[in-house]
């Protein structure tokens, strides 16, 4: 239900499984020993809901943060020379109760939001540690792959954003944490990879052979060397709007039903990492425009949607 943003009166006695969540890692626990018991190779799927709106979960998650402490967006503001295409109206948080239909929110409002985040996010990292608990009582984890991916990142107050929607990093970016049995864990690879890789990259680990229709490519020579580069680009796509990232930049456009592009923006990653700037107009950026401009059409015209 769209009841509102926060912990309800009563969450204090509220255990974990009192939430879809915490029901789905039960599940989970559950299929884990069913498939233990039947012996064979095992592909388990378990998809976590939060931090995804309501921003409800059990008290003692909201307790997790002092709400004094919690900062605001640093850059709440739309970025210098954004095109209008860049900027939405956050209609999903509208939709719930006590969220003012137009304009920005309060800033008791903003920090009671980031705080829901905070705690929903805390709440399915809990869930995730029960899965890998499990894992290791029922003795699979040496020989179970495990990786972890979100769907999407989310705008806290960025750019005048809220939700998802937007062809920002803070969007476009998501987390991808691989555990492989005896490969080396904590270690972070800055080469650009994509979901799609996901894919392919789980063949490899399995030992099974790759279907010719996957358009992602391995990144285990990566998790071996995670010095190793990463792909020269990769893609997004909302709506009408279609994003290239390169090491150093990233390059949206929108095209209408016609082709045509009537919008366009590029941030340069290294300078300005909270893409606070669109530098996509000025004039000596115009070859790394044209450069980026094609890399995006040769991908569109050999992508299989």
């Amino acid at each position: 239900s769209k009841k509102g943003i926060g912990p309800p009166f009563d969450a204090a006695d509220v255990p974990d499984e009192g939430y879809p969540d915490g029901a789905l890692a039960k599940k989970a626990l559950e299929e884990l020993r069913r498939l233990k018991t039947a012996g064979k190779p095992f592909f388990l799927a378990v998809g976590f809901y939060k931090p995804h709106l309501p921003f409800n979960a059990p008290k003692k998650y909201w307790d997790l943060y002092d709400p004094d402490e919690i900062k605001l967006a640093d850059n709440p503001f739309r970025p210098k020379d954004a095109p209008d295409a860049a900027i939405h109206n956050w209609g999903e948080l509208r939709a719930y109760h006590g969220i003012p239909k137009k304009g920005p929110l309060s800033e008791e409002m903003a920090r009671t939001l980031i705080h829901g985040y905070y705690a929903c996010t805390s709440y399915t990292d809990a869930q995730i540690g029960r899965v890998l608990d499990e894992l290791d009582r029922l003795g699979l984890s040496d020989d179970t792959i495990v990786v972890l991916w979100g769907d999407h990142g989310w705008n806290l107050g960025e750019h005048t954003l809220w939700c998802k929607h937007c062809h920002f990093q803070t969007s476009l970016r998501a987390p991808l944490i691989v555990r492989v049995p005896g490969l080396k864990g904590g270690v972070r690879t800055e080469g650009l990879t994509e979901f799609v890789d996901i894919y392919p990259s789980l063949c490899e680990l399995a030992g099974l052979s790759v279907p010719e229709h996957i358009e992602g490519r391995s990144f285990v020579p990566r998790l071996k060397d995670p010095k190793r580069p990463g792909k020269k680009a990769i893609y997004s796509r909302f709506h009408n709007g279609d994003s290239v990232r390169t090491n150093r930049y990233c390059y949206t456009e929108w095209a209408g039903k016609d082709g045509n592009m009537y919008a366009r923006m590029l941030y340069d990653q290294k300078l300005d990492p909270d893409e606070n700037t669109n530098i996509s107009e000025r004039p000596e950026n115009a070859e790394l425009v044209t450069r980026l401009s094609r890399e995006l059409h040769k991908f569109r015209a050999g992508y299989r949607w």
